[in-house]
């Protein structure tokens, strides 16, 4: 894939370190997703526009079995590793409704924690698939804090909603299916809550250019970028109830930093502009 600015080619196969251990993602993590998620998620469709005088490929995702791409990294994440049967997970929207459905899929216990004041719409439609929902805390961190916490006690799998190297893979088959759908597609537009999407398409991009888009007031994986690690961000912005991390994921950003992928900021007038 080629940098931003000239810099040159950039070997795909993305490597990071976790601690002491070193891990490495590459476009066949994304490949071997796109099989084991195959039988349970939906192929969406692709809907060429035209946006002022330029072509525009919109990868209707809305359409995906939940609602979101989130499906198929909880999908890939179970379907992939070797971790204890019951699943546990904080959420307080679409990562927690794609670990409930892909739990009923699979036969499979989960737990799914969400914060008080989670919408009741989603909390409702979480508890719809028979997992078992429980409230805590006011904030998503203390909702994530006991659902680790469920997790040590029970001895059961804490899948995050974007740090994972599993997830980040499985998000990545949605950029797989465009390059197919749509190969002469030479740009992949991606909206940034705590990465894994962002890096999953970087995978899955064949070397098409990645552009990694976030609010100004919510944008930790341009902060992190800056300053050469993860750091807290601020999340005060219009679209903070589905980008709104307050740090960028380590796995994603490693790949994402490797990869030199192009940081853009818009303000949320621009956000309410492009959604009227």
């Amino acid at each position: 894939m080629t940098a931003p600015g000239g810099q040159g080619k950039v070997d795909i196969g993305l490597v990071w370190s976790m601690t002491s251990s070193t891990i490495m993602l590459t476009p066949t993590d994304v490949a071997d997703a796109a099989r084991r998620v195959a039988p349970y998620v939906r192929r969406t469709p692709v809907l060429r526009a035209e946006v002022d005088g330029r072509p525009v490929v919109f990868k209707l995702e809305y359409m995906q079995r939940t609602g979101s791409f989130k499906l198929r990294g909880a999908l890939n994440a179970m379907l992939g590793g070797d971790g204890p049967e019951h699943v546990v997970t904080a959420s307080g929207g679409n990562h927690g409704l794609a670990v409930a459905t892909a739990a009923r899929l699979l036969s499979r216990p989960a737990t799914v924690f969400v914060p008080v004041t989670a919408p009741e719409g989603k909390a409702r439609r979480i508890a719809a698939t028979g997992v078992r929902l429980v409230r805590h805390g006011s904030i998503y961190a203390e909702a994530r804090e006991a659902a680790l916490a469920e997790a040590a006690a029970i001895g059961g799998l804490c899948l995050p909603a974007y740090d994972d190297p599993l997830v980040v893979a499985g998000a990545g088959t949605c950029a797989a299916e465009v390059a197919e759908q749509v190969p002469d597609v030479d740009a992949l537009v991606i909206g940034v809550g705590g990465g894994g999407l962002a890096a999953g398409t970087t995978l899955a991009s064949g070397g098409r250019t990645v552009v990694a888009v976030e609010p100004a007031n919510c944008a930790c994986l341009h902060h992190a970028l800056a300053a050469g690690r993860p750091v807290d961000a601020v999340v005060d912005s219009v679209a903070a109830s589905a980008l709104g991390a307050t740090r960028v994921g380590d796995i994603p950003f490693g790949v994402l930093r490797a990869a030199r992928v192009r940081s853009a900021l818009v303000a949320d007038d621009e956000i309410i502009a492009a959604r009227d």
